[in-house]
């Protein structure tokens, strides 16, 4: 009996020891499944980030290559006009008319623009885009196309409905009924229709004045507070992170090219004890191309009294919707989860700094670039985050994109201010430099000195505010 029971006893620990060894087995295998479908799941966003620097990496060598197409008719203002229309349009060699009219139907084209007059049709619907012509108007109905923007005027219409988008225009008036669009917005006038249920806004300023003439008011009233500024910046150490634009890298070739750069500027007009240049060429706020901001703002001086955040051009030219992520879920390696991670942790690192974040200026290249790449999201997509998160951390914004002032859409500020379509000339850095100078003067004067008492968002998309004090009609 003794011997059975040992024996027994022996058997059940020998099916324990295999039981634990089965189990440990299925165990071990389960884990190597994981970890071979976790290693995979690794390799393949490996390779579908090479994928994506690849491509960011061609796009930015096809801007470098633009920037030089551009450059070189800078001195020729028809044919640089000519081009830049030629890219609104998405025809770069395009035939442009005076009048579309008197047709019974315009419509199924892919763009309507490039026209002084589109008029005394009965119908202009279907096309893809009507912009750019100097005036709509006339017809009975203007409807179904996907965008009717950019256009002078766009009034005695029986009928503007069922657009996409009515946007962009300088007026949008005189029409017996605008309703029934997706969106009316960003016209500078909307008004005498029977049925008016636009929102209107200043964010499309440039139908009331060219960027020339806009810039040229603006860096008058800019020059002004400069000469009447009292505030002592003496003491003040200011930081500017940013790409190239801050960097100032397009005149590398000229001798101590530094010193035209806006942080540079930015120091003599103000007489600031330092203003640190962390400018690097190519660089974009979110993680899918080079040195992300996000990545490196710890490396602004811990001393910074200020702190001018200025970038999203780079974004730009890079980020296809899934890297631009949304507000909603704000995932790292997105322009929305690395700019929100960006502001958190400025907030947090340099509590003591009076933060300013710039819109990005808007330029030409982008809207050219959009035209090959169709993955690419327009330029106001940037600046309306960038807009909202600074709301959101209680942030100074300094709205260049909405400001109309140094767009390179112009081809007068091109050939006076950003030859490239990108990046300034002496000229224009100085204007830029004027522009953050005389930010900062109105932060502080309206704020006595106190940057944690700060409560309004410097902004030029106030016309009025900026023409203040100016003999100048609006």
């Amino acid at each position: 009996m003794k011997n059975g029971k040992r024996v027994n006893e022996i058997l059940a620990v020998v099916i324990l020891i295999l039981t634990a060894v089965l189990v440990a087995a299925v165990a071990f295998r389960a884990y190597d499944l994981y970890d071979a479908d976790r290693r995979l799941a690794k390799e393949q966003e490996k390779q579908e980030w090479a994928r994506v620097y690849a491509r960011n990496e061609q796009a930015q060598g096809r801007v470098r290559e633009m920037e030089e197409e551009i450059r070189s008719i800078t001195e020729d203002r028809e044919s640089l006009r000519h081009f830049i229309a030629g890219i609104q349009s998405g025809e770069l060699a395009g035939t442009v008319y005076d009048t579309v009219s008197d047709n019974e139907t315009v419509s199924g084209n892919e763009t309507v623009s490039g026209n002084e007059t589109v008029s005394g049709n009965e119908t202009v619907s279907g096309n893809e885009t009507v912009s750019g012509n100097g005036t709509v108007s006339g017809n009975e109905t203007v409807s179904g196309n996907e965008t009717v923007s950019g256009n002078g005027t766009v009034s005695g219409n029986e009928t503007v409905s069922g657009n996409e988008t009515v946007s962009g225009n300088g007026t949008v008036s005189g029409n017996e009924t605008v309703s029934g669009n997706g969106t009316v917005s960003g016209n500078i006038t909307v008004s005498g229709n029977d049925s008016d249920l636009a929102y209107v806004t200043l964010a499309q300023r440039r139908q009331l004045r060219t960027s020339l003439e806009e810039t040229i008011l603006v860096n008058r009233s800019d020059k002004m507070i400069l000469e009447e500024n009292k505030i002592d910046f003496s003491e003040y150490k200011i930081a500017c992170l940013g790409d190239s634009i801050t960097a100032a890298t397009n005149l590398e070739s000229e001798e101590n090219y530094l010193q035209y750069s806006y942080p540079s500027r930015l120091k003599e007009l103000l007489g600031a004890e330092e203003v640190y240049n962390l400018g690097i060429g190519g660089s974009s706020i979110g993680r899918y191309w080079a040195d992300a901001f996000v990545d490196r703002y710890r490396e602004i001086p811990e001393d910074s009294d200020i702190i001018i955040v200025m970038g999203g051009t780079n974004d730009g030219f890079c980020a296809s919707d899934k890297e631009f992520g949304s507000l909603e879920e704000r995932e790292p390696h997105t322009f929305c989860g690395d700019l929100d991670e960006l502001m958190r942790g400025i907030r947090d690192w340099y509590p003591d700094a009076a933060v300013f974040f710039a819109t990005p200026l808007p330029n030409v290249l982008h809207d050219y670039l959009m035209r090959e790449n169709d993955y690419l999201l327009a330029q106001s997509e940037f600046s309306d985050v960038i807009l909202s998160l600074a709301d959101e951390y209680g942030f100074e914004v300094v709205d260049l994109y909405n400001s109309n002032i140094l767009d390179s859409h112009d081809a007068d500020i091109v050939a006076d201010y950003i030859p490239d379509g990108v990046h300034a000339n002496p000229d224009g850095y100085q204007i830029l430099a004027e522009h953050f100078a005389a930010a900062l003067i109105r932060y502080y004067g309206n704020n006595a000195g106190a940057p944690d008492d700060a409560s309004e968002t410097i902004s030029s998309n106030d016309i009025r505010g900026l023409l203040k004090g100016l003999n100048v009609k609006e």
